[in-house]
């Protein structure tokens, strides 16, 4: 089957990004937001089935992000999710599921061309 480890995939894997939140450190790639509730806001898409869950995690405890009503089979998929912001170094993730039950990996898988991947986005934010 497409997509399995070895057999190439042509469609694009289940996948979904966030815009990081805050204030940019472009040498160490850090996020700084300050203390209190923050909007996230992302996409999530798949080329195999539309987009049926969108997790957002903090330090690790995922919970189901909001997902806006679907635009079509293989839209893009807006999504948000609240978090309030406490003082300290955080690191925020998201991950979508699809309708095929296909679920975006927290690890980057090989593959040989390298366009494959579809990891979990990972946001270092410092909170002050």
């Amino acid at each position: 089957m497409p997509g399995e480890k070895g057999v190439p995939c042509t469609r694009m894997r289940v996948n979904c990004l966030m815009a990081p939140p805050g204030i940019p450190d472009y040498y160490g790639r850090r996020r700084t937001v300050d203390a209190g509730p923050v909007e996230i806001l992302g996409r999530a898409w798949s080329g195999n089935a539309p987009i049926q869950r969108v997790e957002f995690a903090v330090d690790g405890i995922w919970e189901d992000a909001v997902l806006d009503a679907p635009l079509g089979t293989h839209a893009w998929r807006r999504w948000n999710a609240r978090w309030n912001a406490s003082r300290g170094a955080h690191e925020l993730r998201c991950r979508a599921t699809d309708e095929t039950g296909a679920v975006q990996p927290l690890e980057p898988e090989w593959d040989v061309t390298g366009f494959g991947n579809n990891a979990s986005q990972r946001v270092d934010v410092s909170v002050r």
